[in-house]
């Protein structure tokens, strides 16, 4: 008689890392440092157009002149990121800011020594390596310290250091420049990087999010679909979906008015429209603070209509498209107008699309596994901020060659406008952020016998 045969010992079930706990209090403390880092990161930017025409005055140079020394910040700006972001892999996100924020320091050194036109050059052009990732990777920082379902309202903060950066930066450099000289604003700048760099090496570790290999990645929410747990993908893959694609349409459309802004606006306010330096800056500080609310507002309404049930397409995706493109059109219009409505549609040209920038970082992570997010953020940040490159020495160009100064504004403008509208509907048409991660998910294996 055969023995009974004997049943099978029952499979083990394969063990699950723990979840990441959610240290609130140690998040915001990052996110109050981060926003910081921004601050000081766009009142480095701004500085030049606020003191554009005295030191234009100074050192007697041409539009097109200005326009090359503004436009020097971007030569190594997106090769910073793109690097950057590669490295991040490897390196902790408290040793690339603390290295970055102790740069910005030295950038703004060689004008305060040798006052001239080289000089200038290759501070920004300093400053342009040191912060061309700067935005990418505190953003990765961040999210370090955050699970997917709470990134709005923290990446809304992180990118309203941009708009705290100019409201706060405008009238303070201003009166520095005004007082003191326009190398003070310089001096100031540095002293406040340096102070910064020493903070952050003492609290700005690394959080428990989206660096363990066995944290799975950041699917859509309410999707099992999607990178899987530990996945490395093809970086041509990543990069060629329309999802990442649309993010940096959305991106450098967003980026073009914002180097824009930076380097002529200041200057168009004071010699087109008459302004005062004080009245200048009391303007800047208004569009800043436009942008400060839509950034606190929007984002985080997002993320709520995400939680429940709308699709990252549309919380996400579209609305960065339509401000893009909401923008450009004010853009094109405000040359034709005067008085009152003509500054309204500046503080919209300039300020309606900084919702763009938290946006595409969301709509990108949605795509990408944690292991890679900083080297795609990297690139994103990269491509995403040519804009600096080109718009403000192309102004200066447009400046000199026009048969007027008010022409050659607003050819530069429609020209804006142009690029940035194209670059609204790419991302409304392209993003869709469930659509990409299912496309990008591997192959479905079948379920093991019970």
């Amino acid at each position: 008689m055969a023995e009974a045969s004997l049943p099978a010992p029952p499979r083990e079930a394969p063990e699950v890392p723990p979840s990441p706990v959610f240290d609130r209090r140690r998040a915001w403390l990052i996110t109050a440092l981060i926003v910081t880092f921004m601050l000081i990161n766009y009142a480095d930017k701004a500085v030049l157009g606020l003191a554009a025409v005295p030191i234009m005055d100074e050192l007697g140079i041409s539009n097109s002149a200005y326009g090359l020394i503004s436009s020097s910040f971007a030569l190594l700006f997106s090769l910073a990121g793109l690097i950057v972001g590669f490295v991040s892999a490897k390196v902790s996100s408290r040793v690339l800011l603390f290295a970055m924020a102790a740069l910005w320091a030295v950038a703004q050194l060689p004008v305060l020594f040798v006052a001239s036109v080289p000089a200038l050059i290759a501070g920004r052009m300093l400053l342009g390596a040191a912060e061309g990732p700067a935005a990418s990777m505190s953003m990765h920082a961040l999210y370090k310290w955050f699970p997917q379902d709470r990134r709005g309202l923290p990446s809304a903060l992180q990118i309203s250091g941009a708009a705290l950066g100019t409201l706060i930066a405008a009238p303070v450099l201003t009166w520095l420049i005004t007082e003191f000289g326009w190398r003070s604003a310089f001096l100031a700048l540095a002293a406040a990087s340096l102070a910064w760099s020493a903070v952050w090496w003492r609290t700005g570790h690394d959080g428990p999010y989206g660096e363990d290999p066995t944290q799975s990645a950041d699917p859509p929410a309410g999707s099992t679909h999607g990178p899987s747990v530990g996945q490395r993908l093809p970086y041509r893959r990543l990069l060629l979906n329309g999802t990442v694609l649309g993010s940096i349409a959305g991106a450098f459309g967003a980026s073009w008015a914002m180097a824009l802004s930076h380097a002529w606006l200041p200057v168009y306010l004071r010699t087109q429209l008459g302004m005062a330096p004080g009245t200048a800056a009391t303007f800047i500080s208004a569009v800043s603070a436009f942008s400060l609310v839509l950034l606190l507002s929007v984002p985080p309404l997002l993320d709520l209509l995400h939680r429940h049930g709308i699709s990252r397409r549309w919380s996400s995706g579209a609305p960065q498209g339509i401000a893009v493109t909401v923008a450009a059109v004010a853009m094109a219009a405000f040359p034709f107008t005067d008085g009152g409505t003509r500054l309204v549609l500046l503080a919209l040209a300039f300020g309606g699309h900084a919702i763009t920038f938290p946006l595409h970082y969301m709509t990108a992570s949605a795509v990408v596994p944690p292991p890679q997010r900083g080297a795609v953020f990297g690139i994103v940040a990269a491509t995403g901020t040519l804009p600096g490159l080109i718009a403000p020495y192309l102004t200066g160009h447009l400046l000199d060659s026009a048969p007027s100064p008010s022409a050659g504004y607003t050819q530069s403008f429609l020209l804006s406008a142009a690029v940035m509208a194209a670059c609204g509907l790419i991302a409304l048409v392209t993003i869709r952020p469930e659509y990409d991660a299912r496309r990008l998910a591997p192959a479905s294996t079948p379920e093991p016998p019970r």
